[in-house]
């Protein structure tokens, strides 16, 4: 399997890099982890065929993980000219937030069936989804209310025998472990390096988990300024927009 970061950066374009969207591709396999408000810049930067993406797997309805459906959607319709079925699975309560983000983005959008099948679908923890090829196992996540921009899910997805995990923004739950435990490839917020604030996962508290996770190969992602400044010296691997990981 293949992952390229598309977008990894925080909510505030930390270091100018694009908003959280992963593409992963296999010999069958293209689908996105998430769809941040800056995916479809990012996208078409890398040559990215839109029309082969079959499904969007989202962690949580934040705009720089969830704002750049409206974008997806409206390419796909007026230039991609997408007829393929398209698949966005997220959690539940994504067929309201899928209205509401495309009516924010594009007033009336909601109501314009598009051309090709869409299918919503709602996934939760302790639920083992089958989505066009991929096992989806959604753990909890703590990142706030859930009715501010949640629920919260961490991501653990199967393709052609290989396991990509996903922590999603959270602050630390046993949730996160259960979701890359012995991970092919383990995909994990660092915003701050120790500094220990509520919802989000610093690199601290991280590394003192890892035993228990024992991931076989780990990438940061969605990290601050406190952070960025850091990278070179840390004894993790670090995502960048672009970024090919092969696992």
């Amino acid at each position: 399997m293949r992952l390229q970061f598309v977008g990894c950066g925080d909510a505030f374009g930390s270091g100018g890099r694009l908003n959280t969207c992963f593409h992963l591709t296999g010999e069958h396999s293209s689908f996105l982890i998430d769809c941040g408000a800056s995916s479809v810049i990012g996208l078409k930067r890398l040559g990215i065929d839109f029309n082969a993406i079959r499904t969007i797997f989202v962690t949580h309805f934040h705009a720089d993980h969830f704002g750049g459906i409206p974008f997806f959607m409206l390419e796909s319709q007026f230039f991609s000219k997408r007829a393929q079925p398209l698949t966005i699975a997220g959690p539940p309560g994504l067929a309201a937030w899928y209205e509401r983000v495309m009516e924010t983005g594009f007033p009336g959008s909601s109501r314009t069936r598009p051309k090709f099948e869409l299918s919503l679908i709602e996934i939760a923890p302790g639920e083992i989804h089958r989505i066009d090829g991929v096992e989806a196992r959604p753990f909890q996540a703590e990142h706030g209310h859930p009715g501010g921009g949640g629920p919260f899910l961490a991501l653990r997805l199967t393709a052609e025998g290989k396991t990509i995990a996903y922590t999603g923004d959270s602050e630390w739950t046993a949730g996160l472990a259960d979701a890359g435990r012995n991970a092919d490839l383990f995909v994990a917020e660092a915003y701050f390096f120790d500094k220990k604030v509520k919802f989000h996962l610093d690199l601290d508290t991280l590394a003192r988990h890892l035993p228990e996770i024992g991931p076989k190969r780990l990438v940061l992602t969605h990290m601050s300024d406190d952070m960025l400044k850091r990278i070179g010296s840390l004894p993790y691997e670090t995502a960048e927009d672009g970024l090919i990981v092969e696992f």
